[in-house]
């Protein structure tokens, strides 16, 4: 039997976690409370206990939602059906958006407090880090095979590298109070992975191009280059 959803109740629910969420992102899990909670809202700690019996359901919630939400991003990356490097910039960019908010990664906050959490928080902490790792491996592969990056590590190595300085990066730029920090480190990451040869570029991005345009110009322009030579070398006599 399909009994209707309480749309009030699930209303309240969505704006606990957002307000739970914001001051995760900003204060940390153990910097704040119910009460800092309820008092925003103006609701009770009843309501609040009515719809997360603990701190620690709270919590579980929280670092689920945010994974299912960056989940969704990196499938919305996946089928832009950009190039590999494109596709890694994106990936950046979901960080360097955060920041820009003037927030942090709300499960790098929470692994910063990994000793304190729950059993159950720290496993869903870490299927969120396994769920970037995994994607961002097969990207990593996939740009290593068609020569649009180059990897000297295995790609589930260098996928780990990447989530910790990424991770790290956001909370030393924190520290000073400079998104410059965060964006400079992540440039250098993604600069150090691409293929600087522009030839093994342009082939991944034809790879992954719908419908590559021809370029009539630039064919007859390595034509005529061809020609010069190709007379240059008649002309030329022994002495």
């Amino acid at each position: 039997m399909n009994l209707p959803r309480p749309v009030a109740s699930d209303a309240t629910r969505t704006r606990i976690l957002d307000v739970a969420e914001r001051l995760v992102q900003t204060r940390g899990f153990n910097g704040f409370s119910y009460a800092d909670i309820a008092a925003e809202l103006g609701i009770t700690k009843a309501s609040l206990h009515y719809h997360f019996a603990t701190k620690a359901d709270l919590g579980c919630t929280l670092v689920v939602r945010y994974t299912e939400g960056f989940a969704a991003a990196l499938r919305a990356i996946s089928d832009a059906a950009a190039d590999a490097p494109a596709q890694l910039r994106a990936y950046v960019k979901l960080y360097s958006d955060v920041l820009a908010e003037r927030r942090l990664c709300l499960c790098g906050m929470v692994a910063a407090e990994y000793g304190t959490l729950p059993a159950p928080m720290q496993a869903a902490l870490r299927v969120f880090f396994g769920v970037n790792e995994s994607w961002l491996s097969r990207l990593l592969e996939e740009g290593s095979r068609d020569g649009s990056l180059d990897l000297r590590v295995a790609p589930l190595e260098a996928a780990r590298m990447l989530v910790g300085a990424l991770e790290g990066a956001m909370l030393v730029a924190r520290a000073y109070g400079d998104p410059e920090r965060f964006t400079g480190a992540a440039d250098l990451l993604v600069r150090q992975l691409e293929r600087e040869d522009p030839a093994a570029r342009a082939r991944a991005s034809a790879r992954t191009a719908p419908h590559p345009l021809p370029q009539p110009a630039r064919l007859a322009s390595g034509a005529r280059a061809s020609g010069v030579r190709a007379s240059g070398r008649q002309r030329a006599r022994p002495r």
